[in-house]
């Protein structure tokens, strides 16, 4: 089902999919942004919750949205200083964090209407093109997003192309509360990671280059630990970013399928997220920068805290840094990458 959301500045109209499930499931996805507004799930009471976070209008997510629920990019994550070089020549990109470029740079995708090119009850695919220039980085690209949903997951399928080099990054910026949006914060919910190793970042949260242990630091989810029980500790690496705001290296390249990435159960509700990507990362951000002056689709500001992101991407600064995965797009390859959130209850 389409409706109209709401009308840009310029005139232009922006809509809302609603996708539904056999089993309960219902999503809403604007076609602003590529926004995931909401995310209803049932628990184990049997009634259903709102698990991301979202604004109800088009004039908050105009002026007040901390990327909820959108796809970032062209390069989501970070580009140190704003500024790349590939095949010899350095690229410029506006500089919106810091010293650096942020998620796509000051008009990412997040702030574009995509177009829908195919949709259906349980899906919806949206897609656009990003003109040479854009923001400083190279080459036209098409992006393209297929959000499916299934008696017990939301899948996201993403496709890239574009006519000259350049590079890519695509991630959902969802942030969960499997309690429901509006019940406070995530600190009590139980995390499990794939990961033994994570990227230190400096004091402009740019990876350093080493990639660490997680053994002995409060990144070591391999267990089962509740996302607040070491958010305080005096480690350095949680002091830079204010609590989580870090890449875990999940595997040395990127897998063919869907593999696990983490696990994440809320004990009150009894929902579970199950998170599988194909990319070699997934960074974890424990909302440390929501300070209450967004109100919430269910009328509720969110605080510090409110909601947890598990972005499934490649590394940041990956075009700086050559020991990373590679980010590069050529004439034609076709990019492709698949996170599945998987829900039981």
């Amino acid at each position: 089902m389409s409706e109209k959301f709401g009308t840009l500045p310029d005139g232009t109209a922006v809509h809302r999919h609603t996708l539904e499930s056999g089993a309960g499931l219902r999503a809403r996805v604007l076609t602003y942004g590529c926004v995931v507004q909401t995310l209803e799930v049932p628990g184990r009471d049997g009634g259903r919750a709102n698990v991301v976070l979202g604004c109800s209008t088009l004039e908050d997510y105009l002026t007040g949205s901390r990327y909820f629920g959108a796809v970032v990019g062209r390069y989501g994550n970070r580009i140190a200083g704003g500024r790349f070089r590939l095949d010899g020549r350095e690229h410029r990109l506006p500089v919106n964090n810091g010293p650096n470029s942020l998620h796509g740079g000051e008009r990412g995708f997040d702030k574009h209407v995509w177009e829908v090119t195919g949709s259906g009850p349980d899906r919806v695919t949206l897609a656009r093109v990003s003109p040479d220039g854009e923001e400083g980085y190279p080459g036209t690209l098409r992006a393209e997003v297929t959000y499916t949903l299934t008696d017990d997951a939301l899948r996201i399928d993403y496709r890239t192309t574009a006519d000259a080099p350049t590079v890519v990054n695509l991630t959902n910026h969802s942030y969960f509360n499997l309690a429901g949006e509006d019940s406070g914060d995530v600190y009590g919910h139980v995390l499990t990671v794939e990961a033994d190793r994570y990227l230190p970042v400096d004091g402009h949260q740019i990876p350093t280059g080493k990639v660490a242990p997680v053994e002995g630091t409060p990144f070591d989810f391999r267990a089962p630990r509740a996302i607040g029980e070491r958010l305080r500790d005096p480690h350095p690496q949680l002091l830079v970013g204010s609590g989580y705001d870090h890449t875990l290296v999940l595997r040395d390249a990127p897998a063919g399928a869907p593999l696990p990435a983490a696990r994440v159960e809320e004990p009150g509700s009894g929902r579970t997220m199950e998170v599988l990507t194909t990319e070699p990362g997934v960074q974890f951000y424990s909302g440390n920068f929501l300070t209450g002056s967004v109100v919430g689709t269910g009328g509720r500001a969110y605080r510090q805290g409110a909601g947890f992101c598990l972005e499934t991407q490649h590394f940041p600064d990956s075009p700086n840094q050559p020991a990373f995965p590679s980010t590069v797009l050529r004439p034609g390859e076709t990019r492709t990458s698949t996170t599945v959130f998987r829900f039981s209850w």
